[in-house]
């Protein structure tokens, strides 16, 4: 059940918001409503994923539970050790064995294994909150709030990671309270604008880097191929995220609940570090907070800063796919981290627009690996960028969506700063609003719905 599904505007979510201020009374009810709601909305992709969804939380509130009654045992780093095992399991064990199976030159055929959709979401989520317990920064939740915490359906499958101590104080306020229309209406402003991104941009310029990058696996694409392939793919993945983003934190606006940003005009960053800053901001302070830090951060010399950056970016790549491409993609943003860092140290300065230039090529030659189904194929277009063969001309499709895309990526506000601080809710707000949602009904009507790139992580 996609988000710009019909199925879900016009059905689940008017259903689920009924119920939920029907009951609003009642915190345990409405809390009730929710989570069977998001078991429902998780259940409808798989039902089968349901039981590791509701055992792996129902562990981790135990372990809270059994922390909070005995702290000197090391319940969060069983707890901790418990999740990253089920993710392993989960999502690398054909990875890992492919791997080994090919160093000693046997074949490996891939054994069957149900990779729960979300699973590196909701893993590290409740990695987060160990981690807390463990620091002495959180306290065993009730059952209910640890329930509706994990399971919240807006960022059950692609984040933000919204950490236990943002969002769980929020469940004990009434949503009716003086705010509620505010709210639903910012709120919806801020789902539609999400809707667009996907249906009206992401969608149609993936369709341009689906087939140059299928193409490039046979013909050797010119510079005009490859140089437009990587840039619809850019912002294929940009709109398509954030996108997403857009409707989850909405959504969850719409119940009451206020959950983190999750990006800011990333490809407008003047450095590789502000990049980091602005893309997927929950995964890059989880990163920041758990591993990077952890592992001793900028304290020390140069070289540990260096090392510490690598190693983080590395586990980050390797986070967002099984396939050793995303590992190199890490590698290279840890590496070009670390360059950023000894710049910094340095002193040195770099004029703004060569910084946004340098850094904007970079990060579109990092998503040619991220995109591509091997090395090969990346390979292959890196070298069509480079110009290796030949200029060439290409045709492309959905230019409307490009050129929006483009302009809106580079100079227009932010969805956040527009719904939620600049736009005031005024009554007739709701007539263009309502008009641009029916038009993204239509339009999802006529094709089957496409889903969101960071599913698959």
């Amino acid at each position: 059940m996609l988000f710009q599904s019909q199925i879900f505007i016009l059905v689940f979510l008017p259903i689920t918001l009924a119920l939920y201020y029907a009951t609003a009374g009642s915190r345990t009810l409405r809390q009730i409503v929710v989570v069977t709601a998001s078991l429902i909305f998780y259940g409808a992709w798989d039902v089968r994923f349901v039981p590791l969804l509701v055992g792996l939380t129902l562990a981790n509130w135990l372990i809270g539970r059994l922390h909070e009654a005995n702290p000197r045992r090391d319940w969060p780093v069983i707890g901790v050790v418990l999740n990253l095992l089920v993710l392993g399991v989960c999502k690398f064990t054909n990875f890992f064995a492919g791997t080994f199976a090919a160093l000693l030159g046997l074949t490996f055929s891939p054994w069957d294994i149900i990779l729960p959709l979300g699973i590196s979401f909701f893993v590290f989520q409740k990695i987060s909150y160990l981690v807390d317990l463990r620091r002495g920064q959180a306290h065993a939740y009730p059952l209910l709030d640890f329930f509706m915490f994990v399971t919240f359906f807006p960022q059950l499958i692609a984040g933000p990671i919204v950490r236990h101590n943002e969002i769980i104080e929020q469940f004990a306020a009434d949503p009716r309270r003086a705010e509620m229309w505010e709210n639903l209406s910012r709120g919806l402003v801020l789902f539609a604008i999400g809707a667009a991104k996907k249906l009206g941009i992401a969608d149609f310029v993936s369709q341009v880097a689906d087939r140059l990058f299928l193409a490039a696996q046979t013909v050797p694409p010119t510079a005009a191929e490859a140089w437009a392939a990587a840039g619809a793919f850019t912002l294929q993945i940009y709109f398509d995220f954030s996108g997403y983003s857009d409707m989850a934190i909405g959504l969850a606006l719409m119940f009451g609940l206020r959950m983190p940003y999750n990006f800011d005009a990333p490809y407008r960053s003047t450095s590789i570090r502000d990049f980091w800053r602005r893309w997927h901001m929950t995964l890059s302070r989880f990163l920041r907070d758990y591993l990077y830090i952890p592992m001793g951060g900028n304290r020390g010399g140069g070289a540990m800063q260096a090392r510490n950056a690598v190693i983080t970016m590395l586990l980050a790549g390797l986070w967002h796919g099984a396939n050793w491409t995303f590992v190199v993609w890490g590698g290279l943003h840890g590496a070009a981290l670390a360059i950023n860092g000894a710049w910094a140290r340095a002193g040195l300065r770099m004029p703004v627009l060569l910084g946004w230039v340098l850094t904007l090529l970079f990060v579109m030659a990092g998503w040619v690996l991220f995109r591509a189904p091997d090395f090969a194929t990346a390979w292959t277009m890196l070298r069509g960028m480079a110009g290796l063969e030949g200029l060439g001309h290409v045709k492309v499709d959905h230019a409307v969506a490009f050129v929006i895309g483009t302009a809106l990526a580079l100079f227009g506000p932010t969805s956040q700063q527009v719904a939620l601080l600049r736009l005031r809710p005024v009554h007739w707000l709701a007539v263009p609003v309502g008009i641009v949602l029916l038009l993204l009904l239509l339009q999802s009507g006529t094709r089957t719905p496409s889903e969101f790139i960071y599913f698959q992580f």
